[in-house]
């Protein structure tokens, strides 16, 4: 039962890993990813570093202002790091833009932000996504490799997931930085990592 026993616990935080926030500055001083392509780049170099530094899974996702590409946010899965399966990069990245404008609804006042991840969301974050207010969400890519590369359970997704985000007023992108997220996929797979699937290892 492991714990099951102790007192109830009243309160949880997620951080970025030490890694991520001593390069924070450096990311808010540098010049923005003004392009589709600097964004992706960037996500893809986040999430390669983030599995080979053992935080979570090869995932990482940003917030951006969608005209200029002024970060609002960055994330990275810590689930490893946490023991929380809910801290995916989606959710960090969401949460702290969230925490850094001090608003649940990121598209208030006709704001333009959008959510860059180096591939579709999983079932979790794609419903986080839907209700975080952002007006576009670039991906990488989509599709059963990350799940056939990695071993990750992606969850179901809706046949028609992109229509149902742009009913919401949500844009989506797809395919920009597509191998190079793929070549993530591979070396994490490829590797001894944890996959943390429900019913998986608990302790690390």
């Amino acid at each position: 039962m492991g714990r099951m026993d102790a007192a109830l616990a009243s309160t949880f935080t997620a951080s970025l890993p030490p890694w991520l926030i001593e390069e924070l500055p450096a990311l808010a001083e540098g010049p923005p990813p003004g392009t589709a392509e600097e964004r992706i780049r960037l996500v893809n170099r986040l999430a390669d570093r983030n599995w080979r530094a053992g935080n979570g899974g090869p995932f990482a996702a940003i917030v951006v202002d969608a005209a200029s590409g002024a970060l609002v946010s960055v994330g990275v899965n810590v689930v490893l790091a946490t023991r929380l399966s809910s801290v995916h990069a989606e959710v960090m990245a969401l949460s702290l833009a969230q925490r850094a404008l001090g608003r649940w609804d990121l598209g208030a006042d006709d704001t333009e932000l959008e959510l860059v991840v180096n591939w579709r969301p999983c079932v979790m974050c794609y419903g986080a996504t839907m209700w975080s207010g952002v007006r576009a969400l670039t991906i990488a890519g989509e599709g059963a490799e990350v799940e056939e590369l990695t071993g990750f359970d992606e969850g179901p997704m809706p046949e028609d997931w992109i229509g149902e985000f742009e009913r919401r007023g949500i844009r989506v992108s797809v395919g920009i930085g597509h191998d190079e997220a793929i070549d993530v996929f591979r070396a994490f797979g490829a590797s001894d990592a944890v996959v943390y699937n429900a019913r998986g290892a608990s302790e690390v």
